[in-house]
């Protein structure tokens, strides 16, 4: 007879969580580049969640579930007069700051929005900050809020390095989820152990299908999803320092771990991939890393993948604005990852699925020398048909050159090229941007666009004067840092 019983022998916690807690808990931060970087990455989320309030359909996912209730010590939701619980306070935050596909980007194995995180951070810092002045205690500063935030980028940024959850299906935000529960733990105090509980129950959550991201099935959850997400890491914390405990091999555990269970099969052919494949390849360890590379989306509110593809649509404007009826081709050159997740044809069938299509986005932006939240709106679409006339004259081909340079870590580029044919012949030069304004290597030229784009998402939601406090504290780097936590989310609040 084969064997009937399981020997119940508890095991340590995976090195993966392991190391999480170790970095959460004992690295000390020492680049100053990070912390400015930080720095900026706070204004233009913040910025990014203020705009998305002139959205409706973003406003009313917002408040309160039970209207009415009123929370002692409410961590606030900047741009709002909301006072909530952290929990929904962080899915509020992060359903803002996400909404618009507006705020920074990291593009690797996987990618995704390491910004998403600052929901739990601040729900966190801003609600034990009054609560700890109402006990005599001291709030949390600023420095702390960058601090975490770097740290909540290097967890995301550096699982994704080499880790393709998109190719087993899975959305990036569970990576989201993890940072913030490893950040919120670290913020309420937690010891080691705790962290480590509470990162555990965060894999053993699993992680959302990305059905909502993609043809044609592609709609406004990838707007909600990552406030989903962070806010869901701030009760994972708050669970395990009430006293749950966590669940030590929830990854590698044989059969039941998140390995077996959700890693180890691809999208593709459905076949067991080997054991050493089933788990995860961290290239380096956790530092500061991600925060210093991080991209920023400074121009257009759109997916990253198609930035420098707009980018060169904007330089191909002045020549096709008056041609567009004798257009016969558009080529756009471009890299695996972008034919992968937003090349589409077809109908698109609301505002989330034009903003992750590639086509629709440099139509535009050909069109109209730009590119806005607006445009992806249902009465915009309807009034220009000559949108659909472009993306039906399109065709896109991958350059091996880009997509190899996409994954290298000493580039990370998001490549794109753009030429347009015309039916006399003729044609447009061929526009090739490697490097989007908002990379790394063009901090010089970003960081002003970045800053002129967060005075004017500010001026949506509050006065002039309201608007000059705000932006003169935020770009001063030490008095920001030395700023209590609950005295800046005062000036957003409405």
């Amino acid at each position: 007879m084969g064997n009937t019983v399981t020997r119940n022998i508890r095991p340590d916690y995976d090195e993966e969580i392991r190391s999480i807690a170790d970095y959460v808990l004992d690295y000390r931060i020492t680049s100053e580049e990070a912390f400015d970087t930080a720095r900026y990455c706070l204004m233009d989320t913040l910025g990014c969640g203020l705009l998305a309030l002139r959205f409706p359909v973003c406003r009313k996912l917002l408040g309160p579930i039970a209207e009415g209730t009123v929370v002692p010590h409410g961590a606030r939701v900047p741009g709002t007069d909301f006072r909530l619980d952290p929990v929904k306070a962080a899915w509020d935050i992060g359903c803002c700051v996400r909404w618009l596909d507006y705020n920074d980007t990291w593009l690797a194995a996987e990618w995704g929005h390491p910004s998403d995180n600052l929901g739990a951070i601040l729900a966190v810092t801003d609600y034990l900050s009054q609560k700890h002045l109402s006990e005599g205690g001291t709030p949390f500063t600023m420095r702390h809020v960058l601090d975490a935030m770097i740290r909540a980028h290097e967890i995301q940024g550096v699982l994704a390095l080499q880790n393709s959850f998109n190719r087993v299906g899975l959305d990036h935000v569970l990576l989201v989820r993890v940072a913030s529960t490893a950040v919120a733990t670290m913020l309420m105090g937690g010891d080691r152990e705790q962290v480590m509980a509470a990162v555990s129950q965060a894999w053993v959550d699993g992680g959302a299908l990305r059905t909502y991201r993609h043809a044609p099935n592609a709609g406004p959850r990838k707007s909600w999803a990552a406030g989903d997400a962070t806010s869901r890491g701030v009760r994972l914390a708050d669970i395990t320092m009430r006293g749950e405990i966590g669940i030590p091999g929830a990854l590698t555990a044989k059969q039941w771990g998140f390995y077996d269970v959700l890693f180890s099969k691809t999208v593709a052919d459905q076949k067991l991939k080997p054991e050493s494949e089933r788990q995860f390849q961290c290239p380096r360890s956790y530092g500061s890393y991600v925060m210093e590379n991080i991209l920023f989306k400074l121009s257009f509110p759109a997916e990253f993948h198609a930035q420098t593809a707009c980018e060169a649509a904007v330089i191909l404007h002045p020549q096709v604005k008056d041609r567009v009826g004798e257009i016969d081709r558009i080529v756009i050159t471009t890299h695996e990852s972008a034919i992968r997740i937003i090349s589409k044809s077809g109908p698109l069938a609301n505002p989330a699925d034009r903003d992750h299509c590639l086509q629709y986005m440099t139509a535009v932006t050909l069109i109209f020398g730009g590119l806005q939240a607006e445009h992806y709106d249902d009465s915009f679409h309807r009034r220009h048909p000559e949108i659909d006339q472009l993306r039906e004259k399109m065709v896109v081909v991958e350059e091996p050159g880009y997509s190899a340079d996409y994954l290298d870590p000493t580039k990370r580029s998001i490549a794109n090229a753009l030429q347009v044919f015309f039916t006399d012949g003729t044609a447009t030069e061929k526009v090739e941007v490697e490097y989007p304004v908002g990379h790394r290597y063009r901090r010089e030229m970003g960081i002003p666009l970045l800053e002129e784009k967060f005075w004017a998402n500010l001026e949506t939601r509050f006065p002039a004067r309201r608007c000059k406090d705000i932006f003169m504290l935020c770009t001063d780097q030490q008095i920001l840092q030395e700023t209590p936590v609950n005295a800046f989310m005062d000036l957003f609040v409405i």
